[in-house]
């Protein structure tokens, strides 16, 4: 499975939407706000510039990114009403995969101006909006192009499936699941791990050669606060029980579960500082657990994991039984919801130089 050519949040504004299934995310959005706020208001006050060029990077085609976009200007506004000065220009990129549908972001643009102006007194001239197909794990802007870069529930994809794990012999090492287990061996998570390692190591120094020095980074990605395997993926959990009832009624092969794996990671607070630190080109200002409750009903949760997997599933089981299979997992969330937290980790980082 080539990740980057499959991965996209389902598009549109149907019922399966992200546009319309997307509060979770909001909902993360709207708790790491605090540190966005602070970070582009250090950024400001630097230098109180005339323009800032500032990226998205994961945005989807829900309205999610544009909430990011305009509680920044926001902020900006109030500082430079506090100070008297004019109001910068602002150059937003927005930024996803190329199967992202970015005619269902760009639609919401009208509305988008047309709030900016009535609410924060800005102009259309102040507001520069362009999308950026492409993976982040690598370069997508020119040298030193970027003064802030935000990016949230984006960073536990992995730019691939891991490699080894499969035998010499190309049998799977994780029968039966399609993430790390209690069952999955140690080689799994190690391969795991791995290929975090050289995605946000490779994520970091692309942006560094973008980032202004003294530019700012605030990136929430799915995480964990302990070293311990990152098993508390209870979704991932649940539909691979899902799939494994599907091979029990016949509806799917079991070699088509053997075969399939999830191409996410959710990295330990060790894990990220230790990366950041080995890359070298950023400082770690500021981390924080952001814990909430993921799923209010098994609908809500299916609806949301379908809106976020659907492409991946559909490409290696088929788009036909896509019904059959979220509504078995819809089941499987209402029996199994509980109060269990978790957890995103939310870092500000500055440019050195």
């Amino acid at each position: 499975m080539e990740v980057q050519q499959v991965l996209h949040m389902n598009g549109g504004v149907g019922d399966t939407s992200y546009a319309n299934n997307s509060v979770v995310q909001r909902t993360i959005i709207t708790k790491e706000m605090h540190i966005v706020e602070d970070a582009i208001l250090d950024l400001y006050c630097m230098s109180y510039p005339k323009k800032l060029s500032i990226a998205d990077l994961g945005c989807s085609s829900g309205p999610n990114t544009l909430f990011v976009i305009s509680h920044i200007i926001d902020t900006i506004e109030m500082k430079c009403c506090q100070l008297n000065h004019p109001l910068p220009e602002f150059q937003m990129f927005l930024n996803d995969l190329p199967g992202n549908d970015f005619n269902t972001l760009f639609s919401y643009l009208p509305d988008f101006y047309e709030k900016l102006k009535e609410e924060k007194h800005a102009s259309l001239a102040q507001c520069f909006m362009a999308g950026v197909a492409g993976s982040f794990y690598g370069r997508l802007f020119p040298s030193k192009s970027l003064d802030f870069i935000h990016s949230s529930n984006s960073l536990h994809w992995l730019s691939q499936v891991p490699q080894g794990l499969q035998n010499e012999m190309g049998i799977s090492l994780n029968k039966g699941n399609i993430y790390i287990a209690k069952t999955s061996p140690p080689s799994v998570f190690r391969a795991y791990l791995a290929q975090f390692q050289r995605d946000f190591y490779l994520f970091l120094k692309s942006r560094s050669e973008e980032v202004i020095g003294g530019g700012r980074m605030v990136l929430t990605v799915t995480g964990r606060g302990s070293l311990d395997p990152p098993e508390c993926y209870s979704q991932w959990e649940l539909m691979t029980q899902t799939l494994n009832d599907m091979v029990s009624q016949g509806v799917i092969e079991q070699e088509k579960v053997d075969s399939f794996n999830i191409p996410c990671y959710a990295p330990s607070i060790h894990e990220l500082e230790a990366i950041v630190e080995i890359e070298g080109s950023f400082s770690l200002d500021r981390l924080e657990i952001i814990e909430f409750d993921i799923f209010t009903s098994g609908r809500n949760g299916a609806k949301c994991i379908r809106a976020v997997t659907e492409s991946l599933l559909a490409d290696q089981f088929g788009a036909v039984i896509m019904d059959d299979l979220f509504r078995i997992y819809e089941q499987k969330v209402d029996e199994h919801l509980s109060n269990k937290k978790v957890n995103h980790l939310a870092l500000s980082m500055t440019r050195k130089g």
